[in-house]
Order: structure tokens, then sequence, then C-alpha cells
């Protein structure tokens, strides 16, 4: 394998489905944790998804990893299904791998992100966004 950021990407996307914007709308109304892991920059610029849940991508691992003493709530266990969300889908493919890499066995990312999520016209929230620190 070559070195750097692409070949990286590409290992990390290697033999995954990544889920359509639509799709990450049906997999959210089955049940699964979609995760939003863009700066409060970006959340402003392009505003909030609707039902996700806000975590800084310093912290994803710790936060969703159900055996970590900081979990948030909805880390129940290693078979949960996550969408991890961002900008464009390219460091939520890259976060997805590193809970995949932690048990994580169902975590996948959403492609083309947000941006993806406005030009399939889908809706934004006018709430504030559910924050995990």
């Amino acid at each position: 394998m070559s070195p750097g950021v692409d070949a990286l990407l590409e290992q990390a996307r290697a033999g995954v489905r990544r889920l359509t914007p639509h799709e990450t709308v049906q997999a959210a109304g089955r049940g699964a944790l979609v995760v939003d892991t863009r700066t409060d920059l970006q959340r402003r610029e392009q505003g909030e998804l609707p039902g996700v849940v806000v975590i800084e991508r310093v912290v994803l691992e710790w936060r969703l990893d159900p055996a970590s003493a900081w979990r948030i709530p909805e880390a129940t266990g290693y078979d949960m299904e996550i969408v991890v969300v961002c900008r464009q889908g390219y460091s939520s493919s890259l976060a997805a791998a590193s809970l995949r890499a932690l048990g994580l066995h169902r975590a996948t990312d959403m492609v083309g992100g947000v941006d993806a999520w406005r030009a399939a016209g889908l809706p934004f929230s006018e709430r504030p966004a559910d924050i995990r620190h």
C-alpha cells in the first residue's frame, strides 16, 4: 500500500458500505446513532442536522466505546449501528474506521457529508444541537 492520506482513506473505506444521506435518515429511523463530528464553525455555517448527536472528533472514541468510563448513555454495546457525519465525507470515513477498530463493527459514515445532505434537499433543524462533550 502506498503512503499518504489517500491510501489511508482507501483503507478506511475498504469493504465498508457507506450510506447516502437518504439511507442515513432510514438508519436513524431504525435506531442507528447518527453522530455529527463537524466543528462548531462548520455547524454554524452549514446548519444543524435533526436528531443527531454532536461529538467532537477529538473525544469520539471515548464517548462511543461501551467500555469507556466517559461513554455517552447511548453507547450500550459493540453491536450498535453508528453513522458518522462530517462536512464532506472524508474525516467521517477515518472516524468510522477508528470506531470499527475499537470493536464497533457496524460503524460507517455518510457519503458526501453534510454537503450531500443539503444537495439531497433534506431538512435541517431549527433546534439547538445535542452536543456531548
